[in-house]
């Protein structure tokens, strides 16, 4: 081993691989941003094809930044060196990136930003360094780098579109580098051939090897060029003929190892105290390196002999020839020795300013119980989570559990850890860290009951993020235990779990088929006493929803709305998604919407891309309560592109109701509806089949509607039922269940004259026609187009004209039938409700008229994408550039792209022209 440089020959075989890179730098070149994860074993030789890949190109720029172990609980740590070269640019950005940037790398205080926002700013900043020249991103090492750098990198690597920017990130095969840059494209290094690797054995041994153990070596190495180098170079052709290679492989790492040690044993002593000093501080830093080298009596030039060995390469900081060689040397030293370099470091980079790189020598230093170095650990994870590092901040309280005393001390610290993890989506080792709490007790103590509390909340919370069947169904009565454990303790966590378990029930519906809905009711309506503010008018308007006759509880839920109304986007987000079962409950579509609308804006200006993955699904789900598939399949496809943006499978985001309204096969809705029952979100399942329902009441079969709908009414289940109603009442008059029709639109009626929003007022007057006699029907069917004309539920306004119009056939008024048939047709066309549209179309062909289905795309216009569409919509409604992609998480330079494509699509040259073209509905 005489050089650190992998030699040209460790390329052999890789011309595919070769060119790969070199296409995905000459997009960059080219204005087309892309990712690229390599993904191989140590050895195989990831770095020898980035080091080729990225020397020497003309014009681009690279910048690096690898992983390193004593980095990954330092939030951000490989973002910041990534991004210390376009420091001065980040002024340029608009002003919430440029502050999630700078609270992140520690420079601002401020509210801790959400990663996703620190990911659109990286994002920002990229594009904006790649206005000078193509920017090349190397990353090695990254399951080493810090969980908030990985998040943030992924999301960069998804969102590269239009940017002259290329990004390569080189992994050890890892479950948490695969689950966080998922839908980052993968290139797999596997071993190399066969001939290929023979060819290189030859070429790195001192001598020719007989062919058949060159075959056989290559096979037991997998092709491993590391392995084939390395090993070829220590040993003779003899000794590798007599290597127990010949007859039984040895694990490739275990195999280099040894290698590494023997040479690093070889070494003079200071030397090798010099490589594990070196080895122990894994950033790298030569000035901490040396100073504590200094400090242990190391000679100065004790470097150069690593050097000269080819193990190391020592400038700013030190580099080994290959993590084995580190880990061989960190490992061979004695336990008592690792912790006297760790205390040495520790003190040198406290003294230069290193305190996050201080407190993880500090931890390695310890032995045993530490509670001074636990402490310490507990600042730097407050620090950590200051930056928006809660997947950083959990990992530093979980070690400091470890060094803590067992004891209350040491369970808040694991709950705290948990919390934290799950709050960044790290399920797994939430649970892992509860699991620890109630199992790795030293002595039969109770837990007090605030963290037994918080355990349970945390619980709930993971059984969702985990698709856990029962712990779904069971996530109601596990929050009402918390609450009951937090009352005179901590009322604001009481409150808090007390909200938790009403959105638990919209989920599982649990209460109201086990007959304790009353009893949740109670609990929400006791916990609004134990503090005053915002939370306990929304549990008390929830407890009156749940347990007050409706005129009752209507002034108290409007209460609530108001304060809703009032609230700031900061509260909103806390307040989460209540508002919906109150405004709902009030049939206030308009405040519904304006209030889910405000909790979306608030959620992408914060950068929290789950609040708003959240609030795209319920607009979805309120716009076909609104009668508007169109509006809810945009939603469908805006919650589709964010997980892209997040790393889920947006293939997995189905709605099975809007599927029921747009036509697919039922047995598709219901093979998806009860695919989730199966899951425990039984509430999903209730909302598929209103959806089956309604369609079906669309096609004229309304005995299967009726049937469908007359067990989801019977269980009485709040708002959810409310809007189950209208329907039944025409499936039940259709299909001669007058005395069903007639209760339904009694309550709708009672609805009305408490609410009186045009909504409720027109379903009502709806449902009345439908049930009345038919000389007292005509003026309700009026009253219904009337009031539904002034609401926002375009889909039951253009039920109303149907219903009407086929009235109006019915009496023979045909000219007047065709107005309001034709007036449905067109609202159905425009919300793509198919079903709705073609009984219409029937109707009015009925009536004598020849009728021509229109569909989207008959203006001979290209069809938009789902992302040009969404641009196009901001664009209309007069969004810049900027804005846009702020809203879209892209970048300016990706919305420009598809503008482009937008009036090119649709034949038109400026923006005036899009808002004509391409109306916002």
């Amino acid at each position: 081993m005489v050089s650190i440089d992998t030699p040209p020959s460790a390329l052999l075989g890789r011309a595919g691989e070769r060119e790969r890179l070199a296409e995905l730098v000459g997009s960059a070149r080219n204005g087309r941003g892309s990712a690229l994860l390599i993904r191989g074993e140590p050895g195989i030789g990831k770095t020898a094809l980035l080091d080729e890949a990225t020397r020497e190109l003309a014009g681009v720029r690279v910048v690096r930044a690898d992983g390193f172990e004593a980095e990954q609980a330092m939030p951000y740590a490989t973002l910041q060196r990534l991004g210390s070269p376009f420091t001065e640019l980040v002024a340029t950005l608009p002003p919430r990136q440029a502050s999630a940037l700078r609270i992140a790398a520690g420079i601002d205080d401020g509210p801790p930003p959400d990663r996703y926002l620190v990911g659109l700013g990286t994002l920002s900043l990229l594009a904006a360094a790649a206005e000078r020249h193509p920017l090349v991103c190397v990353v090695d090492d990254a399951h080493l780098v810090d969980a908030e750098s990985l998040e943030v990198l992924a999301f960069v690597g998804r969102r590269l579109e239009a940017e002259s920017v290329a990004l390569v990130l080189c992994t050890r095969p890892e479950a948490r580098v695969d689950v966080a840059a998922a839908g980052v494209a993968v290139l797999e290094l596997g071993g190399l051939d066969a001939p290929t690797s023979v060819q290189l054995l030859n070429r790195s041994a001192t001598e020719p090897v007989d062919p058949f153990l060159a075959t056989r070596f290559a096979e037991e190495t997998g092709g491993n060029p590391l392995a084939l180098i390395d090993l070829a170079r220590e040993f003779t052709a003899q000794q590798l003929t007599d290597s127990s290679l010949a007859v039984g492989p040895v694990p490739i790492g275990l195999r280099l190892e040894s290698t590494y040690l023997r040479a690093a044993d070889a070494l003079p002593a200071d030397t090798r105290r010099w490589l594990g000093i070196a080895a122990a501080e894994s950033t790298g830093r030569a000035a901490i390196i040396d100073e504590a080298a200094l400090r242990l009596g190391v000679a100065t030039d004790a470097a150069g002999g690593a050097e000269r060995a080819g193990l190391a390469s020592v400038r700013e900081r030190v580099r080994f020839r290959h993590p084995l060689v580190r880990a061989a040397v960190y490992n061979a030293m004695p336990a008592g020795e690792r912790r006297a370099v760790h205390a040495v470091l520790r003190e040198v980079a406290d003294e230069q300013g290193r305190p996050d790189l201080a407190v993880w020598h500090a931890a390695a230093a310890a032995s045993g119980v530490d509670d001074q170095v636990a402490d310490r650990m507990e600042r730097a994870a407050d620090a950590a989570g200051g930056r928006g590092g809660t997947a950083s901040r959990a990992r530093l309280l979980a070690g400091s559990a470890d060094l803590t005393t067992p004891g209350p001390l040491r369970d808040a610290r694991l709950m705290a850890a948990a919390e934290a993890a799950a709050a960044a989506g790290a399920a797994q080792l939430a649970l892992d860290l509860v699991d620890r709490i109630e199992h790795d007790r030293v002595a039969p103590v109770p837990l007090d009951p605030v963290t037994e509390g918080r355990l349970l909340m945390v619980r709930a919370m993971l059984a969702l993020f985990v698709g856990d069947p029962d712990g779904v169904r069971g996530g109601g009565e596990r929050l009402l235990r918390a609450a009951g454990l937090f009352h005179g303790r901590a009322p604001e966590l009481e409150q808090r779990a007390l909200l938790f378990a009403f959105n638990a029930e919209l989920t599982s519906e649990s209460a109201v088929r086990s007959g304790t809905l009353r009893e949740l009711g109670r609990r929400l309506a006791d916990g609004a006493d134990v503090a005053d503010g915002r939370t306990s008018l929304t549990l008390r308007a929830l407890g009156a929803h749940i347990l007050r006759p409706y005129p009752e509880a209507v002034p108290i839920m409007r209460e609530a709305v108001a304060m809703l109304q009032d609230s700031s986007d900061a509260q909103l987000l806390e307040l989460g998604s209540e508002g919906v079962a109150l405004t709902m409950a009030l049939w206030d579509e308009r405040t519904c919407v304006e209030l889910l609308e405000r909790t979306m804006r608030a959620a992408t200006e914060a950068g929290n891309l789950r609040v708003l993955d959240t609030t795209l699904w319920v607009l979805g789900l309120v716009e076909l309560a609104r009668g508007d598939p169109a509006a809810s399949g945009r939603y469908v496809e805006q919650v589709r592109e964010l997980r892209r943006a997040i790393g889920y499978d947006a293939e997995q985001v189905v709605n099975a109701s809007y599927l029921a309204w747009s036509g697919a096969p039922t047995e598709l809705v219901e093979r998806v509806a009860e695919a989730m029952l199966g899951t425990g979100f039984d509430g999903v399942w209730t909302v598929a089949m209103t959806g089956l329902a309604i369609r079906e009441v669309a096609d004229g079969h309304y005995r299967d509607a009726y049937e469908r709908l007359r067990p989801l009414v019977e269980l009485e289940f709040l708002q959810v039922t409310y809007q189950e109603l209208p329907d039944l009442v025409e499936a039940s008059v259709r299909s001669g269940n007058t005395g069903a029709a007639r209760d339904a639109a009694d309550r709708l009626a009672g609805f009305a004259a408490v609410s009186g929003t045009p909504w409720i007022r027109g379903v009502a007057a709806r449902a009345a026609a439908l049930v009345a006699e038919p000389e007292a029907a005509e003026p309700r069917y009026l009253e219904a187009i009337e009031h539904l004309g002034r609401a926002t539920a375009p889909g039951e306004l253009g039920r109303a004209h149907l219903l009407y119009g086929e009235w109006l056939r019915r009496v023979k008024r045909r000219r007047e039938a065709r107005e309001h048939l034709r007036t449905a047709c067109e609202i159905f066309e425009r919300v793509s409700a198919p079903a709705f549209a073609a009984r219409a179309r029937r109707e009015l062909e009925a009536t004598g008229e020849h009728v021509v289905a229109h569909e989207p795309g008959d203006d001979g216009a290209e069809h938009l994408t789902p992302q040009e569409e969404a641009v196009a919509r901001l664009a209309a409604a007069g969004r810049t550039n900027a804005e846009i992609g702020a809203e879209l998480f892209i970048s300016a330079n990706t919305v420009d792209y598809h503008l482009r494509k937008v009036f090119r699509k649709l034949g038109i040259t400026s923006r005036r022209q899009l808002v004509e073209r391409h109306p916002v509905h």
